[in-house]
């Protein structure tokens, strides 16, 4: 059941002008970890670095918008994003970019979270997949390429934070 949910979740069709791709990352550490992590959509800084602040305007719930600060280093110094889809039964995060200074128009994200073992402890896969315009004056690849970088790079960082919490908790037992 949980492989054909992710499936519906990342199937994307994009037009001649937009791109899209997944990403997957496996995480040592046991999904509730990882998942608590992900479905704050209100605190997304405490594990993507290139978040320095964020604000949710008004109540945390399916529309909600927030406004993310973007550290210098990117093309950008802003991001309205609108939560689109939080199913903590099924860990499903769904995100979509409405504002900005950036040249991400029309972008979507999906985030599922899924329980596995890893070197037979508890683990976590975590695949985003995503689905954006092609700006003008880029390829689809070279849009694909960006966006996947920075998705990597999110999700190497939610590695890291979400092991150094579950390394805690195997200290404290």
């Amino acid at each position: 059941m949980e492989v054909v949910i992710s499936r519906h979740h990342h199937n994307r069709a994009p037009t001649a002008s937009q791109c899209s791709s997944s990403v997957v990352k496996h995480i040592k550490a046991p999904v509730d970890i990882v998942w608590s992590l992900i479905r704050r959509f209100d605190q997304p800084q405490r594990y993507k670095p290139f978040v320095s602040r964020c604000i949710v305007l008004g109540d945390l719930m399916i529309g909600s918008v927030r406004e993310v600060n973007v550290k210098s280093g990117l093309p950008a110094t802003r991001s309205t994003e609108r939560l689109e889809l939080l199913d903590d039964a099924e860990r499903i995060l769904g995100v979509a970019i409405v504002g900005g200074d950036h040249r991400l128009k029309n972008y979507s994200s999906v985030i599922t979270v899924h329980p596995e073992v890893i070197d037979g402890r508890a683990g976590t896969q975590v695949i985003e997949s995503f689905l954006v315009d092609v700006p003008d004056g880029n390829t689809k690849d070279e849009t694909c390429f960006f966006v996947e970088a920075l998705i990597n790079c999110n999700l190497k960082s939610l590695a890291e934070v979400s092991e150094r919490m579950a390394m805690q908790d195997l200290l404290q037992v």
